[in-house]
């Protein structure tokens, strides 16, 4: 077994378990995942990145018989990232990253329709640089019109372990919170943010961002 191992970002406060979730199942998820990346992440970092789900996902939970699952989905999403970015897993497919500020519509909008016109021929992450507490209703309605489904979604903090994973970023009004690095391919999306606005201009919105992505997976040979 190797012991090249990757390590977590700086971990923010480990928040407690809620009161009806025993600490023993999230210990068991960190089992799970201990196994699932093993030889490339270290039990300790594995329990980091839960610590950090759990941190970020437990305050806003407006329904917590499903936080466990939300927790096993960025723990996986942040260990699968930082093991790409250090090259410990493969990348079959390009890897897309959108980012806005709060990852509740835009770059939230434009990974659902990249995901569903690419049919799996790219991989695709969200986040944002001050992530809201929930995804924009009218932007989950107007996608729904589409067939896309929203709701199994949340807004996520960008990390720089996704930054470093991604082959594509694309930014839209994230400015200067945005990291840059060198070796990556940069997009910036002037698309107005439909926080506030009315359904009729979200769905303009959608409709503008599948222009550009579909550009852009064209650019992109897929």
């Amino acid at each position: 077994m190797t012991t090249n191992r990757i390590t977590a970002p700086p971990s923010a406060a480990e928040a407690p378990a809620p009161a009806h979730r025993p600490a023993a199942h999230y210990e068991a998820l960190i089992e799970e995942l201990t196994y699932r990346y093993d030889g490339i992440c270290s039990r300790a970092s594995v329990a980091r990145a839960d610590g950090d789900a759990r941190a970020h996902l437990e305050p806003t939970a407006k329904f917590p018989d499903y936080l466990p699952a939300l927790v096993a989905r960025f723990a996986r999403e942040r260990l699968s990232a930082a093991a790409q970015a250090v090259g410990k897993v493969a990348q079959p497919v390009p890897e897309l990253l959108f980012i806005c500020v709060q990852n509740a519509g835009r770059s939230q909008m434009a990974a659902a329709l990249t995901t569903h016109l690419s049919a799996g021929r790219v991989h695709v992450r969200s986040a944002g640089a001050r992530p809201a507490d929930q995804i924009n209703p009218v932007a989950v309605q107007v996608l729904a019109e589409r067939g896309i489904s929203l709701t199994e979604l949340y807004p996520k903090p960008l990390t720089n372990d996704v930054v470093h994973a991604a082959d594509v970023i694309v930014t839209m009004g994230c400015g200067d919170a945005c990291p840059i690095y060198s070796g990556k391919r940069y997009l910036d999306w002037a698309v107005p943010d439909p926080h506030g606005q009315p359904i009729e201009r979200v769905r303009d919105i959608r409709d503008e961002l599948q222009a550009r992505v579909t550009t852009l997976l064209r650019d992109l040979n897929i």
